[in-house]
């Protein structure tokens, strides 16, 4: 049901992954490969992937030139920050050496995310009408939508985590889709998920609600109440994540027109952008869920900076 020969793993021998100061390494037993899954295979049999293993890598699920297309339009606009190194072609996202974080970039930013274009990429036919598939009903794309690029030789890596943290004032049905804007291999530091984690994630939640009941419904809801870690991660140390719950952490090779789904219980993470051509990564996480059931009303608003969500 899933393509028989998993997509193309970059051709380097041992992988010396970086999050946090921490290594995943290949040399070791706790960092595999994702399977991709072909979107031919149909709904029901995707639904029992995501199900099973709490994500489904869908391959070349949109055209790629429009993908490559729209991630030149990003980083077009965000040119003028000085982000992209002068004289390259916007849609190879080659950073600039020189340029730095900062108010410029990020009032940019805030303005694409708001966009009529960035909408239509997150809310195009090909997606909203596989989501009313999966979902059984009429979809809905949260208006919180956030589009994160990374510099190359950055320390930038987004801990453990699971999304239902954040989304507690909702239904737990929802379904996050990532969707990397452009080709994203191993060394670039796209998303890494924890093999099996969605169990671990529902059990973690079950043992938060067990615990919290003295929280005020606002603390409940919230990923910074006084009984969780910082900023609501799981762990910012992936390789003894791995070996604590004796499992792996899966990556890939992620193409432009590939889309991740995965559960909002599966615990993921990220590595540092580690790329030799010092090309920005640039994703973009959106989440869906059945338009009947309970909206997380804090998700009603466009993603701002240090919205604590």
């Amino acid at each position: 049901m899933s393509i028989s020969v998993q997509a193309k793993q970059s051709g380097q021998g041992d992988l010396n992954l970086v999050a946090n100061g921490k290594v995943l390494s290949t040399a070791s037993n706790r960092l595999g490969f994702l399977t991709p899954t072909d979107p031919a295979i149909g709904i029901d049999a995707i639904r029992r992937l995501y199900e099973e293993n709490g994500y489904v890598w869908l391959k070349g699920f949109l055209p790629r030139n429009d993908v490559i297309d729209f991630r030149g339009w990003v980083f077009g606009h965000m040119a003028k920050t000085g982000l992209i190194a002068e004289g390259t072609d916007p849609r190879d996202g080659i950073a600039s050496a020189a340029a730095l974080e900062g108010r410029d970039v990020d009032r940019c930013l805030m303005s694409l995310v708001r966009s009529v274009a960035y909408e239509g990429f997150c809310a195009q036919p090909r997606i909203s009408r596989f989501m009313d598939e999966l979902l059984s009903g009429i979809s809905y794309l949260h208006k919180r939508k956030i589009m994160r690029h990374v510099r190359p030789g950055t320390t930038t890596a987004t801990p453990a985590h699971y999304d239902l943290v954040y989304l507690r004032g909702g239904t737990s049905r929802i379904v996050t889709a990532w969707i990397p804007i452009g080709d994203i291999p191993v060394e670039m530091g796209g998303l890494t998920y924890l093999e099996g984690s969605h169990a671990i994630g529902v059990d973690m939640e079950r043992e938060f609600a067990e615990k919290n009941e003295d929280l005020s419904p606002e603390e409940r809801v919230s990923a910074f109440n006084r009984n969780m870690t910082e900023g609501g991660w799981v762990s910012k140390d992936l390789p003894d994540m791995a070996e604590r719950f004796d499992t792996r952490w899966l990556v890939a090779d992620y193409e432009a027109g590939d889309v991740m789904l995965h559960s909002p219980f599966m615990i993921h993470a990220s590595t540092t952008n580690q790329d030799r051509q010092h090309r920005l990564r640039l994703s973009t996480d959106i989440r869906y869920q059945n338009v009947e059931d309970e909206i997380d009303a804090r998700w009603n608003n466009h993603w701002t900076l240090g919205d604590m969500l």
